[in-house]
């Protein structure tokens, strides 16, 4: 979370705007909050430049919820594509076949996830409802830099994309995407709160089991209100948006994205301690995977690192070694006390 962001809602806690409440003690239909979230949807749609088909929904359940809630919505209870190309991808196909039938166009399972199956090889159903991508893998540190063209592929499905760890750090390409989820916990906002952005041509199809506060053309006809929303939760993201616009908006975070990101990998790659073991063409800007060629030395690594305020490097337990996460409010100095850490341990090894 941006530091600024941070106290600006510490600071209108107890009585935000002279209205004598706090954003938590609101009625969602109050006109405190109506104009909060009013404001966040506006600012949304513009910062990462939702077209004007596309229904923006503020959720609860997180990114993970909405492997279930996505073909309750639009699978109609036929075929969806899953590319899966990281742990989450996995999660997600695995979640969808409760509700419909599961093609695996693609994996990377046989690389360990360090590369990314070429489009062009994808096996794609013919009639599939949806093909889904998880857009950016957190743990296995793989991400696409670009999106497929389905329609290029020869496939009118319309491409489902998990974008919730980069979400807002760069560009989305809304041609190429019929429904896009994330949690907001990356680079939007508090957990709680997840976001889903999808055309408007996929609302109406809900399965006659999806539960009604998760049918997205309900959800989309009351504004995010047919049960209560995240209130505080879609404030603070509200506030995090206003901080991303003053930075110059996701054109501008991509910029510096792409600099963090750079500086990190390069460091890595010109050590003789470090390894990052993704196919450079796929690697993540936001979530930077590394092991130490000597393993006994992770413990040792990670004490150093605390002692100087490097937090929370020790990698998922399902791949081990080491993570560092670089998402939009990071700044450059952090990223590069990191660096010197990682100059000043492997000299200290040498």
């Amino acid at each position: 979370m941006p530091e600024e962001v941070l106290s600006q809602a510490a600071a209108e806690m107890l009585d935000w705007h002279g209205s004598g409440m706090s954003v938590m003690e609101m009625s969602h239909r109050g006109k405190e909050f109506i104009s909060i979230y009013e404001q966040a949807q506006v600012d949304l749609r513009e910062l990462l430049a939702v077209p004007d088909n596309f229904e923006i929904l503020f959720m609860q359940g997180g990114g993970l919820a909405e492997n279930a809630i996505v073909p309750l919505n639009i699978s109609r209870g036929g075929v969806a594509d899953f590319i899966v190309s990281g742990s989450w991808s996995q999660k997600s196909q695995q979640e969808a076949r409760k509700y419909c039938a599961v093609n695996i166009a693609a994996s990377s399972e046989a690389d360990g996830h360090t590369t990314l199956p070429d489009p062009a090889t994808w096996q794609l159903s013919p009639g599939a409802s949806y093909v889904h991508v998880c857009s950016n893998e957190t743990i296995h540190g793989v991400e696409f830099h670009e999106l497929p063209d389905l329609k290029a592929l020869g496939h009118d499905a319309p491409l489902v994309i998990d974008f919730s760890s980069h979400v807002a750090s760069r560009p989305v390409d809304w041609s190429r995407v019929g429904l896009a989820f994330g949690g907001a916990q990356k680079n939007l906002g508090p957990a709680g709160l997840t976001l889903v952005i999808v055309r408007e041509d996929l609302l109406g199809h809900a399965l006659p089991a999806c539960p009604s506060a998760f049918d997205y053309k309900l959800l989309a006809a009351n504004q995010s209100m047919y049960n209560t929303p995240p209130t505080y939760a879609i404030y603070v993201a509200g506030l995090v948006f206003q901080w991303l616009k003053r930075q110059g908006g996701v054109a501008a975070m991509e910029a510096r994205n792409q600099a963090k990101a750079a500086l990190l990998y390069d460091t890595i790659d010109c050590s003789q301690l470090y390894q990052n073991k993704v196919a450079p063409n796929c690697r993540s800007r936001m979530n930077v995977p590394f092991f130490l060629r000597d393993e006994r030395l992770n413990e040792s690594f990670l004490t150093g690192a605390r002692a100087r305020g490097l937090l929370q490097l020790k990698g998922h337990k399902s791949v081990g070694g080491m993570r560092a996460s670089l998402y939009n409010a990071m700044p450059l100095a952090g990223v590069q006390a990191l660096v010197d850490y990682l100059r000043e341990f492997e000299n200290t090894r040498g």
